[in-house]
């Protein structure tokens, strides 16, 4: 796990090679922390193409497996940030092709698979990964990314050249990179509190999109569009398979997914959350590592009120932990803890995601102190319908327009279309053509659409929500892990076990369709006792196997996400914070928002008429961002 950077002078240009270099320097600097252990650059072609690569050391922690690595006869050179859990199965088959390794990393691995069966060996990868490899026969550059979005890779066109990093600030270093707000994705953000586009906050640089690769070459006057090499298919087809064979190869899969990812030199912890994701693969990975680390962040709840007061899940952890007999440590966040890290989360995070991502920063920062990889829950909510409330807005309707309408009407999470103008009234002109709807609808053009059968809608909203919010927490969670120089794997996105969990009927994901219950996420009160106690449904077979790990009252808990209550803090023990923001006449936010409009809503807010707590955290995260980066 690493940080990479690179830069191709395209229509191969004259270029300044010792004063390039050294911006490929200066760029690996800037993601430092992503690679504590090490730094390397390598010019190419003749001073037309520099790779750079700051190094996570964690399988082959021997200088040989150093990076940017080249083959033997240096016609292939590759920097690569990620881990491949079955390059030993590659390393077997490439070696009876004839292939000879040096190294014991994946990295020679991901390397000789690219030199044997060129761009179709991303099919083979299963793992988390984005890379470029530079053929020196062919002249040609590939910059490819996961299946899923995991491990974040960025790219733009300055002054002619290709530039790409793992994170935007090592591209914005590259002398004559041209900063501008990106509007597009502004308004994207404040509709779904994420970007479902591959825009970013910056105008000039995209995300390369999970599952996809360029190729560039010197032909090339600009950087050519993407070409996918997979996607999610959540599909319901009739099978003979029954549901006992179903539990059966779940339980298999998982427990493959997890021992797979333990694999490594250095030490691995587990986050322990206290829910059914984390528990489950704390409870398989403690089988293999003895006094496994595990890690917890709570909330002080003094002053949390509401549907808040179920947020602290230490109780839960500290139980698992004594069952699975693991090494336990916890952090307990309080009021005040979002402003301590504001500065540091939003420049590591880059563009805000989703959620309030600052209790990811602590727990990162936590578990850092005692392991270098650490296995999280992400996947499995997505993967088996773990947002009841959310897929019941979008069922029974009569055609694929009414199902995007009504889900579109969901996911606008801070703003909706009618509050655009009041909210962005000083850009609103620049902006009001830019319809997120379109986007939302977008994120469906490349599957096929089927009858809408509840069923099939269902699979429809696994579908949207495994391509945005699953990437946007995958952004977050890679991001604000390697601030601290630390590796995070999710076992719930093992190749063979996202394969299965597409097939799996949504009858044995979810029990309540045609009774379905429409909630308010942020409205007063608790969903909790409004919904959960009704019924308990969603990830129901996935709660069926995994009792057989955790205990059964867990296994059967009510679903319970990773947040602070900010709800309450923010009308209580931050509020002076969030005034000396919200406030302030001369704060950045008010080139681009309406002063009058933000009053509005934290009044709102703190008299208790509406739960604003996401869209005024994203108004100061917006800020914050405006302040470090323009």
């Amino acid at each position: 796990m690493c940080g990479i950077a690179g830069i191709m002078c395209l229509q191969r240009r004259a270029c300044e090679v010792n004063k390039t270099a050294a911006i490929i320097k200066h760029m690996t600097d800037l993601i430092a922390h992503r690679g504590p252990d090490g730094e390397g650059q390598l010019t190419l072609d003749e001073g037309h193409v520099f790779l750079g690569h700051r190094r996570l050391a964690i399988i082959d922690l021997s200088d040989e497996a150093k990076q940017p690595m080249q083959s033997a006869d240096a016609r292939f050179a590759i920097t690569y940030n990620g881990e491949i859990y079955n390059y030993r199965e590659l390393r077997e088959e490439l070696k009876q092709l004839g292939y000879q390794f040096v190294t014991r990393s994946d990295t020679e691995v991901v390397l000789k698979a690219y030199e044997a069966w060129g761009a179709a060996c991303l099919k083979r990868l299963n793992g988390i990964f984005a890379f470029a490899i530079w053929d020196d026969d062919q002249k040609e550059l590939l910059i490819a990314r996961d299946r899923y979005g995991t491990k974040p890779l960025y790219y733009a066109q300055v002054c002619g050249q290709l530039v790409f990093a793992s994170e935007y600030k090592a591209i914005i270093a590259y002398p004559g990179f041209r900063k501008k707000l990106n509007l597009k994705a502004v308004k994207e953000y404040f509709t779904f509190q994420n970007i479902f586009s591959d825009n970013t906050f910056l105008e000039e640089i995209r995300i390369l999109a999970p599952g996809s690769y360029i190729k560039i070459s010197y032909e090339d006057k600009r950087i050519p569009g993407c070409t996918n090499y997979w996607d999610f298919q959540f599909s319901e087809k009739g099978t003979n398979i029954t549901e006992q064979e179903y539990e059966e190869e779940l339980n298999r899969l998982f427990v493959q997914a997890v021992k797979r990812q333990l694999i490594s030199d250095v030490p691995v912890g587990t986050y322990l959350s206290g829910g059914i994701d984390s528990g489950s693969i704390t409870a398989i990975a403690s089988q293999s590592i003895p006094d496994l680390k595990t890690f917890t962040c709570g909330f002080d709840l003094h002053s949390a009120s509401g549907m808040e007061l179920v947020y602290d899940e230490r109780e839960k952890a500290e139980y698992m932990s004594y069952l699975f007999k693991t090494e336990h440590y916890e952090m307990v966040l309080k009021a005040g803890d979002m402003e301590r890290c504001m500065e540091k989360l939003v420049w590591h995070l880059e563009d805000p995601r989703v959620g309030q991502s600052y209790p990811n920063f602590y727990a990162a920062k936590l578990s850092s102190n005692f392991v270098k990889v650490v296995l999280a829950g992400c996947g499995g909510d997505e993967l088996f319908a773990g947002y009841p409330w959310r897929y019941y807005r979008a069922v029974n309707c009569r055609d694929f327009d009414e199902y995007t309408q009504n889900y579109y009407e969901y996911w606008q999470r801070l703003l909706k279309q009618d509050e655009m103008q009041g909210f962005f009234e000083p850009i609103y002109s620049e902006i009001k053509d830019y319809d997120t709807k379109d986007v939302f609808r977008g994120i469906f053009d490349k599957i096929q659409k089927e009858s809408l059968s509840p069923e099939q809608s269902v699979n429809y909203s696994l579908y949207l929500e495994a391509k945005t919010f699953l990437h946007g927490l995958l952004v977050v969670e890679d991001k604000l892990s390697m601030a601290h120089g630390l590796e995070t794997r999710v076992p719930f996105l093992d190749n063979d076990l996202v394969d299965f969990s597409m097939k799996v009927p949504v009858r044995l994901k979810l029990s309540m369709l045609d009774k379905a219950e429409r909630l308010n996420e942020n409205e007063y009160g608790s969903k909790v006792d409004k919904y959960f106690r009704k019924n308990r449904d969603g990830k129901l077979i996935l709660r069926k196997v995994m009792g057989r790990y955790i205990p059964k009252e867990i296994a059967a808990g009510l679903k319970q996400g990773f947040s602070a209550p900010d709800a309450s803090w923010f009308r209580g023990e931050s509020i002076d914070y969030v005034h000396s923001i919200i406030s302030d006449p001369n704060a950045p936010i008010y080139q681009y928002i309406d002063k009058k409009y933000a009053d509005r809503i934290l009044r709102k807010h703190i008299s208790g008429e509406e739960n604003k707590r996401l869209l005024i955290w994203s108004i100061i995260n917006f800020n914050e961002w405006l302040r470090l980066f323009l």
